[in-house]
């Protein structure tokens, strides 16, 4: 049976060109369309849709004040948001993804693009992967090998480095703001985002939390007690400083990976070379299995200590799914007690 999809925009040209993009799913169905976010709420009330395709800035109602009414009358919805590259859309979008939209859609410059084939291929990619993808859990006995409280030693220098896709602006603001402001260790974050969305996903966290939460700059140095977000658009390496320090380099010589630019693979890989005793590694929620071959690849040269969401807490349980079924996990916790976790294994100045 066809995905029942819900589009919300206030343009006729975008609601046409979404729905016949959806339409040519086989797995897909525009059954509804609204043209803001009074009509959407009314037809929210009442009827239930595997997804809706959610525009930012509408009349009457907009996307994130639909949003909200959503959350706060506990109407349940699986939203992709639609959204201009702008910086005041990118602010809006982060906003929306706190308040529970799993993932978002840049709307094409103009209307030969957006009837284009490449954008036909982005749209569809978002949308099969927030409203298709069913969770499954790897067999219990299969996921954690033994040897939380084996006594493993993680050394004294350590990095903190996560991973995580769909769903993880709304759970980051679970994480970060827990850890204390002390932590012993800074820590270095992929979120597969595109250019201009992560910045003011860094901003937010900031304002939320008590460690340092930033855009990663090419060349500054990792900081203790700082969060350094890997901007969209470009890969985050860590190479070893003269001083005995590191830094962080940002690559845009590699293309993107299965799509992904950021990509945790490609981070993960560079911590081989770094002077840290241990990495932390923190997989959280997300689409397909990135972080994984990088993390296994790091494990080979460097003392590892690898953390992933579980199934119950995570937006979608891929990424989280992928680390866990190779056996390299030490823990697997739900989403409140990552933060914890963390802190528990770095420790605090």
């Amino acid at each position: 049976m066809r995905k029942n999809i819900l589009v919300v925009d206030d343009s006729a040209l975008m609601r046409r060109v979404e729905c016949d993009i959806i339409n040519s799913d086989s797995n897909l169905e525009a059954t509804d369309y609204c043209r803001d976010g009074l009509e959407a709420y009314e037809k929210l009330k009442s009827k239930s849709y595997d997804g809706v395709v959610l525009d930012v800035n509408m009349p009457r109602m907009d996307g994130l004040q639909l949003l909200e009414r959503l959350q706060k009358e506990g109407i349940k919805a699986k939203v992709v948001m639609v959204s201009s590259y702008t910086k005041k859309n990118s602010d809006i979008t982060a906003a929306a993804k706190e308040r529970g939209a799993i993932d978002f859609v840049t709307k094409p410059g103009n209307i030969i693009e957006a009837k284009g084939d490449e954008f036909k291929q982005y749209f569809l990619s978002v949308i099969n992967s927030a409203f298709l993808r069913k969770t499954t859990v790897a067999p219990k006995t299969a996921t954690v090998m033994p040897k939380v409280g084996a006594g493993k030693s993680l050394g004294r220098n350590k990095l903190i480095a996560l991973a995580c896709s769909t769903g993880g602006p709304k759970s980051l603001q679970q994480v970060i703001p827990s850890l204390p402001r002390n932590l012993d260790a800074p820590m270095i974050l992929v979120q597969h985002m595109p250019v201009g969305f992560t910045k003011p996903m860094a901003e937010r966290l900031n304002e939320l939390s008590k460690v340092r939460v930033k855009e990663a700059e090419d060349g500054e140095k990792l900081e203790k007690g700082c969060v350094y977000v890997a901007p969209g658009g470009l890969h985050m390496e860590v190479a070893c400083t003269p001083d005995g320090g590191h830094r962080i380099v940002l690559n845009d010589s590699i293309p993107a990976i299965g799509g992904l630019k950021p990509c945790a693979n490609v981070t993960f890989d560079s911590l081989a070379k770094t002077a840290y005793d241990t990495v932390v590694c923190v997989v959280l929620t997300g689409m397909g299995a990135d972080g994984t071959n990088g993390i296994l690849s790091l494990a080979r040269s460097k003392n590892v200590y690898v953390i992933a969401q579980d199934e119950e807490s995570s937006i979608v349980y891929g990424m989280p799914k992928a680390i866990a079924e190779t056996g390299i996990v030490d823990e697997i916790v739900p989403l409140d007690e990552v933060a914890k976790t963390i802190t528990k294994n770095v420790g605090v100045k």
